[in-house]
């Protein structure tokens, strides 16, 4: 250890350099990864946020719970399986709405829940009085949905089927597919169904069924092959599995991950070249040392020991400027870096950075010390 100090207080200049390198690499690593991570939960927000550990979907939807269409009779089916109170009903439609007085139209994801339910959303401000399967007409919607002008009650029309809601509260990180949830009641549900058949015209308004996207289940997870043997044409999915099949979700997260990754090789690559080429401009002094009885394992110690110092101070630099952009960056830009996501990268980086100083530690190994002292003195 104390060859290692020693020699980095000696060139400061040169392991400054490296150590900036390294802090702009780390910084970028840790960057991308919480954009990755806020990415993933913008996408899939409303479904994370559900107490479900499983969903019950039709058979053949590809785990998609929108192209999944189950009814009354397989709700009470799977109640009467996992308990009345750990079996809800979900309805999932994406939709374009356009709030009354303003011409812009906004993307957003229908989710219908029974507000009396643990799927029902909390809300953080509102009027006060919370929304039930009596209160026709009233939806609560995401906080995003501000930046476009919707206010507590506003009146919001569906351009598909000329329905009118008004919002009646707001609720936090609460989206899918990278589009604002607007949670409604069952009633309003069941009534946008009616009409949506009515334009069709496959159904007159009196004579549709009753249509959910899927069930929404907890404490299910002893109960999956007896929930698929009892009810035919139906697959039991886990919470993950659901997340993993919303639209781009798997592709935008493989592309992150790959960058990621990519990150951690260009590191680790960077880093063996620097200590590469600073060991054989020392390969006289290392041969010398070795002539006088220094053992190659204290050179290796100290070569891995400079690596491991610059790798930490460089995380906890990163850590610091990654945090400040946190706060500066606006609020509608997705970036969460928890703090298991950050200890894992930043142990992942340590051990590539460790692994790229396996190649100088190599070459110290090599130096013949009688091979050294004579280009010393020629």
């Amino acid at each position: 250890m104390y060859l290692a100090i020693r020699e980095m207080r000696f060139a400061k200049a040169r392991y400054a350099l490296i150590a900036v390198i390294m802090v702009l690499v780390a910084f970028l690593v840790l960057f991308v990864t919480g954009l990755a991570q806020g990415l993933a939960y913008d996408n899939a927000a409303s479904v994370k946020n559900m107490g479900a550990t499983h969903f019950l979907l039709e058979n053949n939807s590809n785990h998609r719970l929108a192209r999944s269409q189950v009814d009354q009779h397989q709700l009470d089916a799977a109640r009467s399986i996992v308990g009345e109170a750990n079996a809800e009903p979900l309805g999932v439609k994406m939709t374009t709405v356009k709030p009354v007085g303003s011409s812009e139209k906004v993307d957003v994801t229908l989710l219908a829940v029974d507000f009396n339910s643990w799927l029902a959303p909390k809300m953080t401000e509102g009027r006060g009085v919370p929304l039930s399967d009596q209160t026709a007409g009233h939806v609560l919607v995401d906080r995003k949905l501000s930046d476009s002008g919707v206010e507590i009650g506003t009146i919001l029309v569906d351009q598909a089927s000329g329905t009118e809601w008004t919002v009646d509260g707001f609720v936090e990180k609460e989206s899918f597919s990278h589009t604002p949830a607007v949670f409604l009641t069952m009633q309003d549900w069941f009534h946008l169904q009616a009409l949506t058949a009515v334009r069709q015209g496959t159904q007159s308004q009196s004579t549709v069924s009753r249509v959910y996207n899927a069930i929404a289940m907890k404490d299910s997870n002893g109960k999956t092959k007896e929930l698929q043997a009892a009810l035919s044409n139906t697959e039991v999915i886990s919470k993950s599995e659901a997340v993993s099949a919303i639209p781009g979700y798997k592709e935008e997260q493989g592309s992150l991950l790959m960058m990621i990754v990519f990150l951690f090789v260009i590191s680790a690559f960077v880093l063996a070249v620097f200590f590469y080429v600073i060991t054989i401009q020392k390969s006289s002094q290392f041969g010398i040392l070795k002539a006088i009885g220094t053992r190659t394992a204290y050179l290796a110690r100290s070569v891995t020991l400079q690596v491991l110092l610059l790798a930490i101070g460089s995380m906890v630099i990163s850590i610091l400027l990654v945090k400040l952009f946190e706060v500066l960056l606006p609020a509608s830009m997705p970036f969460q870096l928890g703090m298991s996501s950050l200890s894992l990268t930043c142990l992942s980086f340590v051990i590539m950075s460790l692994a790229g100083s396996l190649f100088s530690v190599w070459k110290v190994a090599r130096i013949d010390a009688l091979d050294a002292i004579g280009r010393t003195a020629a």
